[in-house]
């Protein structure tokens, strides 16, 4: 055991792992590594202790966790997390997109699960140990990355439900991935959720909080039942304006050529602020499109695809990136959004996000963070 650089005040234990895969292996799993269901040869925990704060940090082999059948995440859902991905460069460098966005998100989220902040440091601190170790892992076809997904569970054990839990863990774990969905960039179709309510004004739609998730369940598959790859959430009160799909950002598009602009639906507490969906805010207008923040309504998005005033629809966030939305169904019937294909605007804002994520196009805002 030896320890790495020191990182807000912790140095980080390295335990390298025994078992890890060859190149060979490796190599055949980055040939075709689906998405979330192989993972490196290593995982970061750090622990924390109420009193006396963030400890024990260490690089150690992927393994199962050992925790107590009382572990108060078990039962009382004390559970956040993120996801980001690192990116192989074409000059062999390894980088990640916008991670400090990702760690004042994760304390964004820790707040509001009375959850202890993270240093935003010892976030970064976090992956590069681990992308030090494992970047044989990031891949290096175009289109194919490494998932990082940071989490963190409370550990206390007992069943009282009075307080927050004392004790935490923070791990970093990471797969290699490509396309989120089978079909790249083929359109999805989405099932416009009037049953179910992914969040209340007041509630934790804005925290990237495990409940949300599993939550959303039921409503993602009774989107499947209906023929569709995707729920979209609407509002609580109403149940009329639109909110997000899934776990991904909306946008929806009005005009076109150079009259085209953008919207999304506005931050509200009960959605969640993607990191995709702020840097397209930003990046839309460096690319001459309009961008903004409103509200939608059911009846204004069916109408608007009707008269050909809306012209494109898609869904952002780190996993898929960029997807566009082709056909909508609800309890009032179906409608096709333009005619059905990858819009031009979508498609031109996917390319320039994509490009300065795996470095083929210049990096002109400082999204970007080299790891090694």
């Amino acid at each position: 055991m030896n320890s790495s650089t020191t990182t807000s005040g912790l140095a980080f234990d390295i335990q390298l792992s025994q078992a890890r895969k060859t190149p060979q292996q490796r190599a055949e799993i980055l040939e075709n590594p689906g998405f979330g269901t192989v993972f490196t040869d290593h995982m970061v925990t750090i622990r924390y202790t109420e009193g006396t704060g963030w400890h024990d940090a260490r690089l150690e082999p992927y393994a199962p966790l050992q925790l107590d059948p009382a572990t108060a995440a078990l039962h009382y859902a004390q559970e956040i997390f993120e996801g980001l991905k690192a990116y192989r460069h074409p000059d062999g460098s390894i980088a990640c997109f916008r991670p400090d966005v990702n760690a004042t998100r994760l304390n964004t989220s820790a707040r509001r699960i009375a959850m202890p902040d993270l240093p935003e440091e010892l976030f970064i601190g976090s992956i590069a140990t681990l992308l030090e170790h494992d970047a044989d892992w990031v891949p290096t076809t175009p289109g194919n990355s490494l998932y990082l997904r940071p989490f963190m569970i409370a550990t206390d054990v007992g069943l009282g439900v009075n307080n927050p839990s004392r004790t935490y863990l923070f791990l970093v774990i990471a797969s290699p991935a490509g396309s989120y969905f089978k079909g790249g960039v083929a359109p999805v179709t989405v099932w416009l959720s009037e049953d179910y309510t992914r969040a209340a004004p007041g509630g934790t739609g804005a925290a990237k909080f495990a409940g949300n998730y599993a939550a959303s369940f039921a409503a993602q598959s009774q989107a499947v039942e209906k023929g569709c790859d995707q729920v979209v959430w609407l509002d609580a009160v109403e149940h009329r304006w639109v909110e997000e799909m899934g776990g991904m950002n909306l946008f929806f598009v009005f005009g076109s050529g150079p009259e085209a602009r953008i919207m999304t639906p506005e931050l509200t507490g009960t959605l969640l602020p993607g990191v995709t969906r702020d840097s397209l805010l930003k990046l839309a207008p460096e690319l001459g499109v309009p961008a903004s923040e409103g509200r939608l309504s059911t009846d204004q998005w069916r109408e608007g695809a009707a008269s050909g005033e809306l012209t494109e629809v898609f869904a952002c966030g780190t996993a898929a990136v960029i997807t566009p939305v082709g056909h909508v169904k609800s309890e009032q019937g179906e409608f096709t959004i333009g005619d059905g294909t990858p819009g031009p605007v979508t498609m031109r804002l996917r390319e320039e996000l994509v490009g300065r994520q795996e470095g083929t196009r210049a990096d002109s805002d400082g999204w970007i963070h080299r790891f090694a």
